[in-house]
């Protein structure tokens, strides 16, 4: 029997392991981290390799041990790899990998799956590597696994390519195409301007005018974007993506790209045709690719069997504790979903957890 099973070993899952080890718990005696990943770096590990340290989102630190002096030049997935190992051998935090999990259940969930009602009763975690039986579970499988594809009319005649943000790899791969990117986010921003330097032909689609901003990213900006994806969660609804409440930075470069032409919305696709798209405007743009830049989903399907999701589709939390489910910690999902309160989700799950426990928390 152990006391927590943490999945998932990306900065949040990382730090809510060092924070129960900080205060008492044992690796491995008391505690386990599963990841479905073959090495560290959690999502940062898949990021395309033209993706660089300078050009990312920044790579927050740790707690308990700064990622240092770093090449801005060197794509982002080899040094947060790099980081992530390095802190996971300095903490003595051994991470079993790679295990999918397959399922979470009620210990006592009878053959027809209803959940039963003894108090206490322990969590099962199934996955392909064995079974895991627990007081409590941290969850913290974030997003990457879970891309969002949105359907269009016409999607299934389109003769060109068509991929996700999960499946890029580099801008030079689409030399000699016409490239239409759809989302609003930092992602297409990006592949836009990356394309562009490769003298791609390119067309944005948005849903909404992109929401470009000067506001300083500060601490209170931070607190700000937090609450709102809170109020979301807290209410039981599907969360925004952060980026959807923060906006876009507007940066020289993108500024430059505005100028350009190239980070100018052709507004909301109307639908797909065999040889492009065709916007609300009633214009068109024939492409050889599409990529969608459209964002990622929770990845809580081996949650299911837990039954948390509300009528509106979303799970009520109060911060990372599930209100249908007080065995569950639930980080990466809503606020925590990115880099900006992945560590603090991990920290308050972990002092939830020991709460839980009935174990005091170290000073």
């Amino acid at each position: 029997m152990l006391d927590v099973v943490i999945i998932g070993a990306g900065q949040a899952g990382l730090s809510a392991a060092y924070y129960l080890a900080r205060h008492g718990l044992i690796p491995e005696r008391d505690f386990v981290v599963l990841d479905a990943n073959s090495g560290p770096g959690g999502a940062w590990r898949h990021r395309w390799p033209s993706l660089t340290l300078g050009a990312a989102h920044a790579v927050h630190d740790l707690p308990g041990m700064k990622l240092g002096p770093a090449d801005p030049g060197e794509p982002a997935s080899a040094v947060v790899e790099r980081y992530y190992a390095r802190y996971e051998k300095t903490f003595e935090l051994p991470v079993h990998r790679p295990v999918n999990v397959l399922a979470v259940r009620h210990q006592d969930t009878d053959d027809d799956g209803v959940p039963g009602t003894v108090p206490g009763a322990p969590l099962t975690v199934e996955t392909d590597r064995g079974r895991y039986v627990t007081r409590l579970v941290i969850n913290a499988t974030g997003t990457w696994d879970k891309p969002h594809w949105p359907h269009y009319p016409g999607q299934e005649t389109f003769t060109g390519r068509q991929l996700h943000t999960h499946d890029f790899q580099s801008a030079a791969d689409f030399a000699g195409h016409r490239v239409m990117v759809v989302g609003g986010g930092t992602s297409a921003v990006q592949f836009l301007l990356q394309l562009s330097a490769e003298g791609v032909e390119t067309a944005w689609s948005t849903r909404r005018p992109p929401e470009f901003t000067t506001r300083g990213f500060d601490p209170d900006w931070g607190r700000d974007v937090e609450r709102r994806v809170n109020e979301r969660t807290a209410a039981g609804l599907p969360p925004l993506s952060v980026v959807g409440v923060t906006g876009l930075p507007l940066t020289q470069q993108y500024q430059n790209g505005i100028a350009a032409g190239t980070l100018v919305s052709r507004g909301p696709l109307q639908r797909l045709t065999p040889m492009g798209a065709e916007f609300e405007d009633g214009s068109g743009f024939q492409a050889d690719t599409i990529l969608w830049a459209t964002g990622f989903r929770a990845a809580l399907d081996h949650l299911a069997p837990l039954k948390l999701r509300e009528p509106g589709g979303g799970i009520v939390m109060d911060g990372v504790k599930v209100a249908r489910e007080p065995r569950l910690l639930l980080v990466g999902y809503g606020a925590s979903a990115s880099t900006l309160g992945a560590n603090r989700a991990g920290r308050a799950a972990a002092l939830a957890a020991l709460e839980r426990l009935s174990v005091p928390a170290a000073a």
